[in-house]
């Protein structure tokens, strides 16, 4: 038995505890080894996940490298992980945006300037601010690193579960704790308002997914099937020998995809998302809205459709209705945005909505876009939103009115925020343009109208990446930009990596479709559902319509 899937959890785990552990102090020196030692497991976390991927034969199982561990015998629970073409990426993608997030926060957490002290008044500079800040925020990052790459490997019920509450934890912290300190005088309020309804939103939606877990195990073990474990559940539905009834199906399915949907986040869930990344830093942005987030996609795919085939298409329609309003209500509040880290986050929300309407359009093109938008969308943010970090750090505001100019200033940053746009508006030759084009042409063969509609949010998503560009980059150089420096070597290393898979990704895609295609293939076998064949089929000679009548140019309609 492989343990490749386990390594690539624990790595980051330890780093985790390792960092934690290490001396504290509030010098440079101490700080910097934190930093440099958090960095190197998630390197090494990258590697391992790396080799799973490379590892990955799209030709066999659908499952591979499977591990499986006892743990609560009496209730059918174990350690189970596996990974498919699509936990194979995704963890990627975890695996290489946390050294990235790591590099771009080298100073977020570093202690503020302390404030002059009053004659006379007791001072203590060895303070948890100065001592431990630091490796708290380090130790958060791989912590949440380690949870979310387990949920992609997960094959048990139980412990998907587990890890996708317990990842809240790291994040409330990181969201409530560590701010980009340019949030004004009410920051502090303003991100614990954040982080606990962050929490709260999520918590509910664990709760609610947990009885649907219970419900699941019961009914299961009812029939003979007494397991948490994904393969024996998913097969069990597939050849007969697990059955629900129509309400309790669906009352499955409405628990498992409530949860995913505050997750993910789907509109009308999605309102805690504005409030977590305005006012966490940049880094935890990217990780709530390129990795966090992504959990709860991915799920929909493997949890809800794998198990509850018949509930995923009764739902489907009213999904795409929610998933169609989510792309316009978000592109069009982007636009009125006045802070640029919020833009970001309805950006987002707008990206979500064409996942979860790729997943929902049941068909192969439509799901292949959705699991590489995942990815697309992960690299593209997180360019766009690291930039920017780098823009308020330097400005020390998120007002996009307190920019102009900058491009004549910074012209290096300027390019890669426009770069960032223009991936984020799905330029041709960009990553995310591939993936939202397959998205498109699933759902339009399937829905027509839903896919017709959604191609207005493309319009949109070009009026706010290119005003949000035009207004803070182009134009006179407003007196606060008068002086900015330009992108240093350690923020262009940050950007450089990103920009490149923008670009290879955009005009070759097919790595990616080669790990993801099979496992989609095998989800809409699961939903018993096959890609609408052509309305107007031909024979291979072109010459002759199906039904073996000839046909002529002038007759064809």
């Amino acid at each position: 038995m492989s343990v490749l899937l386990s390594a690539t959890c624990v790595v980051p785990a330890v780093g985790a505890v390792v960092t934690a552990a290490l001396p504290a102090g509030s010098s440079d020196g101490r700080r910097r080894t934190t930093k440099t030692v958090a960095t190197l497991f998630s390197a090494a976390t990258l590697a391992l996940a790396g080799a799973v991927a490379a590892g990955f034969d799209p030709d066999g199982a659908r499952y591979q490298l499977t591990e499986s561990y006892s743990w609560i015998r009496s209730f059918g629970i174990t350690f189970s992980l596996g990974v498919d073409g699509i936990g194979a990426v995704l963890a990627l993608l975890t695996a290489v945006l946390v050294p990235v997030v790591l590099l771009a926060s080298w100073h977020d957490a570093d202690p503020a300037p302390a404030a002059p002290v009053t004659p006379g008044a007791p001072s203590d500079p060895d303070t948890f601010e100065g001592r431990r800040r630091t490796q708290a925020f380090f130790a958060l990052v791989l912590a949440v690193e380690a949870m979310v790459i387990v949920s992609f490997y997960a094959t048990d019920v139980f412990v998907f579960y587990v890890f996708f509450e317990a990842m809240l934890i790291p994040m409330y912290f990181l969201i409530g704790g560590f701010g980009d300190r340019a949030g004004g005088p009410e920051s502090d309020r303003q991100r614990s308002y954040a982080a606990v309804k962050f929490l709260l939103y999520n918590l509910l939606g664990g709760l609610v997914m947990l009885a649907a877990v219970i419900g699941l195990y019961v009914i299961a073990q009812q029939q003979g099937v007494g397991t948490f474990d994904l393969q024996t559940l998913t097969g069990a539905v597939a050849d007969g020998r697990l059955r629900f009834s129509g309400t309790a199906e669906k009352a499955l399915f409405l628990g498992f995809f409530f949860a995913f949907a505050v997750k993910a986040p789907l509109w009308p869930l999605h309102t805690w998302l504005p409030n977590a990344m305005g006012e966490a830093t940049a880094g935890t942005a990217v990780l709530i809205t390129a990795v966090v987030d992504k959990v709860g996609t991915f799920a929909m795919l493997r949890f809800c459709l794998g198990l509850f085939p018949d509930a995923s298409k009764t739902f489907a329609p009213a999904i795409l209705v929610l998933s169609l309003v989510g792309i316009v209500y978000g592109a069009l509040l982007a636009i009125g945005q006045k802070d640029i880290k919020r833009l970001v986050a309805y950006a987002s929300i707008s990206h979500f909505g064409f996942i979860i309407m790729g997943i929902f359009a049941m068909t192969s093109q439509g799901q292949s876009g959705a699991t590489l938008y995942m990815v697309n969308h992960g690299i593209s943010t997180a360019a766009w939103m690291l930039v920017a970090g780098f823009l308020i750090s330097r400005r020390g505001s998120r007002l996009i009115a307190d920019y102009g100019g900058v491009q004549k200033v910074a012209p290096v940053l300027a390019g890669t925020f426009l770069i960032g746009g223009l991936a984020t508006l799905s330029l041709p030759g960009l990553a995310p343009f591939v993936s939202e084009f397959l998205v498109l042409v699933g759902t339009f063969t399937r829905y027509p109208a839903v896919g017709i509609v959604a191609t207005f949010g493309i319009v949109l998503a070009a009026l706010y990446a290119l005003l949000l560009y035009q207004r803070t980059m182009t134009g006179p150089v407003k007196e606060g930009v008068r002086g900015m420096s330009d992108l240093k070597v350690r923020e262009l290393a940050v950007v450089a990596p990103l920009v490149a898979l923008t670009v290879l990704l955009g005009v070759y895609p097919k790595p990616l479709t080669d790990l993801v295609n099979p496992s989609v293939n095998a989800t809409l076998s699961q939903v018993h559902q096959t890609d609408p064949a052509p309305a107007h089929p031909v024979s291979a000679d072109h010459g002759t319509a199906q039904d073996g009548t000839a046909r002529s140019g002038g007759e064809h309609k």
